[in-house]
């Protein structure tokens, strides 16, 4: 599937009553698992690719050219649509050009850009400051006009709930649609019911943040889709359970001096071949053998 197809399916599948589920992922073993597993979109967590690809909290410290890279690896490793954290465009106006234009060619279905002022912070931490309604709207004019193809989607988030209130993050985002924002996404609503209120006050593609352990309630899909959302993203779920593991065979490991007699299912590596594509290496050496 070309770049252009999957942002068509992407485009289609928010039209639709079922919420799409976007697992989030960081690299491209969490990326091929999870188109694996059938899911018709993914999300490319900033968290998770900041945290695995660097080292480092996501606090604003990954380049444009840190995240569009890894966004174009991803993209090139699934036949489905990626959405891709864009942060806050990675600068002014000119650089949201820059953003757009580089993220849309490197295959990239949909971006999602953020209204905090930087250094952005992860959105389920404290001490998120946003800017002013206008930049972000300007902001999200120039996307919309920086793109090539309408069905490379914008996505509007607003992190004004946790310090302006919910009522200022919902005006927020009715201003960011009339920009021309795609989808919006109201960042870490409390309560099951300030979904709901988002949901009823706002008439446009909703986006909801599923983080397990943060400030928001998880919904299960049937709830979202009764209420109206068309992307619940889940960026942290794959990454927290891999590290999880990790954890646990490489204490099993220091303890024990072994791998025999862990707990931890580890995945079969004749499957590890397969995914990483060797049977193809192996097809082309018997091919080519001299």
């Amino acid at each position: 599937m070309t770049p252009k197809e999957k942002r068509k399916v992407l485009a289609n599948l928010i039209k639709d009553k079922e919420v799409v589920i976007a697992p989030g992922v960081f690299d491209m073993v969490s990326a091929k698992l999870a188109e694996r597993e059938k899911h018709s979109a993914l999300y490319m967590s900033g968290y998770a690719t900041v945290a695995s690809y660097l080292g480092l909290p996501d606090a604003g410290l990954a380049s444009y050219a840190d995240m569009v890279e890894r966004a174009r690896l991803i993209a090139s490793a699934v036949n489905i649509p990626l959405i891709a954290d864009a942060d806050t465009g990675f600068g002014g106006l000119l650089n949201i050009q820059h953003t757009v234009r580089g993220f849309e060619g490197a295959g990239v279905a949909a971006i999602q850009i953020e209204d905090q002022e930087f250094p952005k912070k992860c959105g389920h931490t404290v001490g998120r400051r946003v800017t002013d309604v206008g930049d972000m709207v300007e902001k999200i004019k120039v996307a919309v006009d920086s793109r090539k193809d309408t069905n490379f989607l914008i996505i509007a988030r607003t992190d004004a709930r946790t310090s302006l209130g919910l009522d200022e993050a919902i005006g927020r985002v009715l201003a960011y649609r009339r920009a021309g924002a795609d989808i919006l996404f109201v960042e870490s609503p409390e309560t099951e019911s300030e979904f709901e209120k988002i949901a009823s006050s706002v008439d446009a593609p909703l986006l909801a943040n599923m983080v397990e352990g943060g400030r928001s309630p998880v919904l299960p899909k049937s709830r979202l889709e009764q209420l109206g959302y068309a992307i619940a993203i889940y960026p942290g779920t794959g990454f927290f359970a891999a590290a999880a593991a990790l954890k646990g065979v490489y204490r099993h490991l220091e303890n024990t001096g072994s791998s025999l007699g862990t707990n931890k299912t580890l995945y079969p590596i004749e499957e590890m071949h397969e995914l990483m594509g060797f049977k193809e290496v192996w097809d082309f050496e018997k091919k080519w053998a001299k």
